[in-house]
């Protein structure tokens, strides 16, 4: 439908995807602390957040990571995940497309307030961050039998 316009290389598609990687590569994404049901946008890396009433668990896609060179931490109800990505590529190497992710990543996410920053465990495995985080025992909900 669109085609290719006169004096572009490629059609307009391809023309913007390169326009929106120069303009990340110039600027870089926007870091932000990011709420615990509306992540950013172009976040790396991805992450699934779920919750039961006992924890609080992320799970970060993580591969090609040395777990032991991850900094996480948490301060009341703050995760803050940074590291870097490194990745190795033979000399001279002339890339036609490179859509891997290298380089430092900072995230941050808002946790719900129960958290217990007392009661975090991480662990890694093929490639996936996990980190759970128990709610305080004193919010959570109990069952009250009526008699």
């Amino acid at each position: 439908m669109f085609g290719t316009f006169t004096g572009l290389q490629g059609n307009l598609f391809d023309q913007l995807d390169r326009l929106q990687r120069e303009l990340d590569d110039t600027f870089g994404l926007w870091p932000q602390a990011a709420e615990l049901r509306s992540p950013g946008w172009g976040s790396w890396p991805p992450i699934n957040i779920g919750a039961t009433p006992e924890r609080v668990d992320v799970y970060l896609f993580a591969a090609g990571l040395d777990a032991a060179e991850l900094d996480i931490s948490i301060q009341q109800n703050l995760l803050t995940i940074e590291g870097e990505r490194k990745i190795e590529y033979p000399e001279k190497v002339q890339f036609y497309r490179q859509e891997r992710f290298s380089g430092q990543f900072r995230r941050v996410l808002t946790l719900p307030e129960d958290v217990d920053p007392e009661q975090v465990n991480a662990r890694y495995r093929d490639g996936v961050v996990q980190i759970s985080v128990k709610r305080r025992e004193a919010v959570r909900p109990r069952q009250i039998e009526v008699k």
